[in-house]
């Protein structure tokens, strides 16, 4: 090992969604709140102030779902993988790196189009059994990164996985 990766694996990485994660999820509520706006716009149209009023609601969730995709923050330290997501109220997830089993990255058309990825995290963690860390760039090799330091952290703590074959 190279003694730039070894500093390089302690060094703590900070993770947020990429703002196209937001179209990817939101594409068909986008759409309807669009056509709302257009057709709310137009005299003397029926239910024209119904379409307005759907229009309004719609982009106020939307609005809020763009600030909580913006607010998620992953933290990748050298022992835990910290979520940290909300608006009105905020909610700290804690992984411990050494608990962590399996790895999954996840490509939806949209996210291949878009370049991002979902990497899923599988831990024995009793509260966060799964973590999905959405909207993360393709060519960002965290499971690697995260990989390193799950077994680092297992050795550095004397843990050994028994299995059945």
């Amino acid at each position: 090992m190279m003694p730039n990766q070894s500093i390089v694996r302690f060094q703590s990485i900070v993770l947020q969604p990429y703002r196209m994660q937001f179209v990817i999820d939101e594409l068909p509520a986008i759409i309807v709140c669009a056509a709302g706006w257009i057709y709310g716009g137009m005299e003397e149209q029926p239910f024209s102030s119904f379409a307005v009023w759907v229009a309004v609601l719609l982009s106020l969730v939307l609005l809020y779902r763009f600030i909580y995709l913006r607010r998620i923050r992953y933290y990748i330290g050298s022992e835990q993988i910290i979520s940290k997501h909300g608006v009105l109220s905020r909610k700290t997830d804690y992984m411990e790196q050494y608990r962590i089993v399996d790895f999954v990255e996840h490509q939806s058309l949209m996210q291949q189009l878009c370049g991002l990825k979902t990497v899923r995290i599988f831990s024995m963690d009793r509260n966060t059994p799964r973590l999905d860390l959405v909207g993360i760039r393709r060519n960002l090799d965290v499971v690697t990164l995260i990989r390193e330091r799950v077994e680092y952290n297992k050795r550095k703590k004397g843990i050994y996985e028994i299995t059945n074959r």
